[in-house]
């Protein structure tokens, strides 16, 4: 059982994947500071407001926080944050797919045992 857990946990898929996903966290933490510290302030001086995400606030006020309960100002940072992230993938995986080497071809079909069966009988019948 430890021998197949080895196998399983140095699969090369496995390590790619884990290092995939590190590497993806690292990502989405670079572009959640990007899209905080960079882009909302810039849309934010642009509407003449001065933070995106206290724009369009609604609810009751957390006694927590002190903040509102909804804000789709947030939800704007955010959906700016998800699509810079699926656009910076689309890229990853195209430019994946472009290096991938192209399968090769396929070896024509032999014939299946019939039809050779019936041309060696059109070959005997011709002689």
């Amino acid at each position: 059982m430890i021998k197949e857990f080895k196998d399983f946990i140095t699969k090369g898929n496995l390590v790619d994947i884990a290092v995939a996903f590190v590497l993806g966290a690292a990502f989405a933490g670079l572009v959640g500071t990007f899209t905080s510290r960079i882009v909302s302030p810039l849309i934010a001086m642009i509407f003449g407001v001065p933070d995106l995400s206290g724009t369009m606030v609604f609810g009751d006020i957390d006694p927590a926080t002190g903040v509102e309960a909804g804000s789709v100002g947030a939800f704007v940072s955010s959906l700016i944050n998800f699509l810079i992230v699926g656009f910076v993938m689309f890229l990853v995986v195209k430019a994946y797919n472009k290096m991938k080497p192209a399968p090769a071809p396929e070896a024509p079909a032999a014939d299946p045992e019939d039809v050779v069966l019936l041309r060696q009988i059109r070959d005997s019948l011709a002689k």
